[in-house]
């Protein structure tokens, strides 16, 4: 069959720049410092951000510190919150419990009733109570401010919360005014039961336009950028017992990866790519998770269309930014706090100006002694987070006109579902790929 070389289609291109800078590890120097030092950054920045919008908040009432509080006095304090749980896990219980008969229960969210919220400042700390202020929706570590009054029993009444809300957008330029996609997808985890070698290379054939009729190709190539968003691959837990491994469980240690390598050169030769790490790949336990090394890429590693990135990911395309995460923020989330669905849990940590709040206190980070890299200071236009159990989209809307794109992308190898974003209007939808094969 002759092609005519005039209707060759030309894949659209887009212009990049990553803002992973912050999330990188490079002159940290580990000398055994504990994490009161993030706490205390964290505090320091947000409390000036929160000072910053107190007076046209309540500019009638004074700002004091939990040492300055005095019974019956209104006053406006700002500090972190932290989350009294009767439920959560504690290591000393667990180790206890290894020694009964009685299994350990490992609830899937550790609320209860009984829990309830302290504000600490340098100076103190001080219970907080009334019904302004839900347990269910905080979590340890945001920063605040309250109005109120300190109660004959000690504690501080709270009559109104103030949070940092979203941050400020640079406003989108005019110039992407043509249709450009990028697609979305998360939690391949090559190397499985779950994983389907076949869905995974429908999906490759698709964005790099070998498969569907000329339409189908055309719009292949609108395709300007694929996203891995962490979990890409799945190595069994009995291979990872601290023992010396026989030569057939090296080559089965490493199948995964070749595996991916394969698929990702396939992309690599089309398009540009970024794989993010995440929970069960092979990088650092701790946020933010460092590149995944380009060794265990010797096919795709060598395209300068693939790029391995950070966990957290920050990028522009075109000048739109995209900020993500692999789920480990928001996976912790619905463990001590509660919401009606995933959406609610990504809108909060933008109101709250903080990707991982719970980070260190029960999500693992680095002990930063000078900053906190989880802050966010501008805006995305797309907000996005990998490895959930369904699809979900919506868009927010900001005090200030901010417009952000809130995206939950489900696990590839349970679901068969990608999600594709139109840089345009930012408008999204889920790309299923399905096998079924008859017996």
């Amino acid at each position: 069959m002759e092609v005519d070389s005039q209707e060759q289609l030309q894949r659209k291109q887009s212009t990049y720049l990553s803002l992973d800078e912050n999330f990188e590890i490079q002159k940290e120097v580990y000398r055994g410092q504990q994490y009161s030092q993030i706490y205390f950054a964290r505090l320091h920045m947000m409390r000036t951000l929160l000072y910053s919008l107190v007076p046209n908040w309540k500019s009638h009432l004074p700002v004091c510190t939990v040492l300055e509080l005095e019974e019956g006095k209104e006053c406006i304090i700002v500090g972190t919150l932290y989350k009294h749980m009767k439920l959560k896990p504690c290591i000393l219980d667990e180790y206890s419990k290894e020694r009964s008969v009685a299994p350990l229960i490992k609830p899937h969210n550790f609320m209860h009733q009984d829990d309830y919220l302290v504000l600490e400042d340098e100076s103190g700390r001080v219970k907080l109570g009334g019904t302004k202020l839900s347990p269910s929706v905080y979590v340890t570590g945001v920063v605040v401010a309250l109005h109120g009054k300190e109660t004959s029993a000690g504690a501080f009444f709270v009559e109104d919360v103030l949070e940092a809300g979203l941050p400020p957008q640079i406003e989108r330029p005019l110039k992407s005014r043509e249709d450009k996609y990028v697609v979305f997808v998360s939690g391949l985890s090559i190397g499985s039961s779950s994983s389907n070698p076949l869905q995974f290379q429908l999906l490759v054939d698709h964005i790099t336009g070998h498969l569907g009729d000329e339409e189908e190709q055309g719009l292949a190539a609108e395709i300007v950028h694929l996203v891995i968003v962490g979990n890409s691959v799945e190595i069994s837990h009995g291979l990872l017992n601290g023992q010396n491994l026989a030569s057939k469980d090296q080559s089965r240690l490493s199948e995964p990866f070749k595996e991916l390598d394969i698929l990702l050169t396939q992309i690599a030769a089309s398009l540009p790519l970024d794989i993010m790490p995440g929970s069960s790949d092979p990088a650092n336990f701790a946020l933010p998770q460092q590149p995944l090394n380009r060794c265990l890429f010797p096919g795709s590693a060598t395209y300068n269309t693939f790029s391995s990135c950070t966990n957290p990911h920050c990028f522009e395309l075109d000048s739109i930014r995209f900020l993500g995460t692999s789920g480990q923020n928001i996976d912790d989330l619905t463990k001590y706090s509660e919401a009606k669905d995933k959406l609610d849990f990504l809108e909060r940590t933008l109101r709250w100006r903080h990707l991982a709040p719970t980070a260190p206190n029960t999500l693992g980070c680095y002990p930063f002694t000078d900053r906190d890299p989880f802050l966010i200071d501008s805006c995305p236009d797309v907000y996005f987070v990998g490895n959930q159990e369904k699809y979900e989209t919506r868009l927010l809307k900001g005090l200030e006109g901010q417009l952000v794109r809130l995206i939950c992308i489900p696990r590839f190898c349970e679901t068969g579902v990608a999600v594709v974003l139109n840089m345009r209007n930012l408008e999204c939808h889920a790309l299923t790929f399905g096998t079924q094969i008859s017996s």
